[in-house]
């Protein structure tokens, strides 16, 4: 997902802190579950479950944190994380193509709705006034930059052909009535460019990251309803049923994890659970 340069060091950096934290973290140990996730959301939903809710199922959590998208899913799939919560069912299916991986979703936690943003210099608080030949700023990883395509077509500003899908790319463009220039970029860096291009597509995580606040800041937020996009508790495939997996899995859809979502992200991150 990553291009070469100093997010691959991290990332790289991230997985061997990762491996010498949590040695062959599959399973073994008791009632111990190492889950690797990005600092945010996941790492903070799942620090709360570690404080609050783990001890009392008699869950031993522990959670290592990544910078980047690639490294959590190598990671589980080598095994040295017994699961990781940071991404969506189209992600894991692409990094399973690509990867020839073998990870599965064990169940939707929350979703953490994409968003277009503006540097507030440029004063934009509708994407339908952008100005003609405006560039736009999208994630360079497959199934994320088709996203951001489908969210900007959900308003109108470019027509997709009809067959794009989840995949899509800048060539499946059909209209694009404002000559826009679509940037691809490391995902990491879309925060730092907004001074730069007129506008960005931002994944949630970064756009948190960064201080941006997605339901005041974006000028266009993605919906929850039949939104594809939720974020998964995955693991490698046959371990879905293992007794810890199972435990994280109820805590997660529990009624304290959505208040707290609710109480901390204030509509920012959007709870998928129960109760």
């Amino acid at each position: 997902m990553r291009t070469p340069g100093t997010a691959v060091a991290a990332g790289a950096l991230a997985l061997a802190l990762g491996l010498t934290a949590c040695g062959s973290g599959s399973g073994s140990d008791g009632d111990k579950l190492v889950v690797g996730a990005t600092p945010t959301p996941a790492g903070e939903v799942l620090e709360y479950v570690q404080q609050h809710l783990a001890k009392k199922e008699g869950l031993d959590l522990q959670i290592r944190e990544f910078t980047d998208y690639v490294a959590p899913n190598t990671a589980l799939q080598e095994g040295s994380l017994d699961a990781n919560l940071y991404q969506h069912t189209p992600y894991l299916k692409d990094f399973n193509a690509s990867k020839k991986a073998e990870l599965v979703p064990v169940t939707e936690v929350y979703l953490p709705p994409m968003g277009v943003y503006a540097d507030g210099g440029k004063d934009l608080d509708d994407v339908t006034r952008l100005r003609s030949g405006a560039v736009v700023a999208v994630p360079n990883d497959t199934t994320n930059e088709g996203r951001a395509l489908q969210l900007l077509a959900s308003k109108g500003v470019i027509e997709l052909k009809k067959d794009a899908g989840a995949n899509a790319t800048p060539e499946d463009i059909a209209a694009n009535p404002k000559k826009l220039t679509i940037k691809p970029l490391e995902p990491a860096q879309l925060p730092r460019s907004l001074k730069d291009v007129d506008a960005a597509v931002i994944n949630n995580n970064f756009a948190l990251d960064a201080g941006l606040n997605p339901k005041k800041d974006a000028v266009l937020l993605e919906s929850v309803k039949d939104n594809p996009y939720n974020n998964v508790l995955a693991v490698k495939k046959g371990h879905e049923d293992d007794p810890k997996v199972r435990k994280l899995a109820k805590l997660l859809k529990s009624p304290e994890v959505k208040k707290f979502i609710e109480d901390t992200y204030k509509g920012s991150v959007l709870p998928v659970t129960t109760g």
